[in-house]
């Protein structure tokens, strides 16, 4: 889904609407390069802001209904860019990534991982995220690629660190 043939938002798009800020992400889909890896950072920010009132398995939990929120607010927002999968919306990279956050939040380094597995899944999209990526239409659509990307990168995090773990030096 091309975004080149629709306008460009800028900072009138952004606080047109509600949706359009959230689908956005708070204003990280404005970056000129690379929206969806600054979607992905931003979703660090929201993790580690979130993480002073609440444990992380709260924050795992609450991608759920924020989820919810980016099928509705990516519609919106694409539907009023012209374009249903506009590279501005990053919503979709916030909320897939925030679960993988609050797993990995034991350490920078895990982060740092995580947030590489989850953007190597999300630019790669594997089988099936190009499938349902071309055929699941509106938010929908939008948000379901990250969802499978988020999962990649959750199977392949989870046996990494399990490996490590059990090749490491024994008490």
């Amino acid at each position: 889904m091309d975004s080149t043939i629709s306008r460009r938002p800028d900072a009138r798009f952004l606080v047109a609407h509600p949706a359009h800020f959230i689908a956005l992400g708070f204003g990280a889909g404005l970056a000129p390069r690379a929206p969806g890896t600054v979607g992905t950072l931003a979703s660090l920010g929201l993790y580690w802001l979130l993480a002073l009132a609440l444990p992380p398995l709260a924050i795992a939990f609450l991608a759920v209904p924020l989820f919810f929120v980016g099928v509705w607010a990516c519609g919106v927002a694409g539907r009023n860019l012209g374009v249903e999968d506009h590279g501005a919306l990053v919503w979709d990279e916030m909320v897939a990534f925030l679960p993988l956050a609050a797993l990995a939040s034991a350490s920078p380094w895990l982060q740092a991982f995580a947030f590489a597995l989850f953007r190597l899944f999300d630019i790669w999209k594997p089988f099936p995220i190009r499938h349902f990526e071309s055929r699941v239409k509106g938010g929908l659509g939008v948000m379901v690629d990250d969802l499978l990307a988020a999962c990649y990168a959750y199977l392949v995090f989870a046996v990494t660190v399990i490996a490590v773990h059990r090749l490491g030096p024994s008490p």
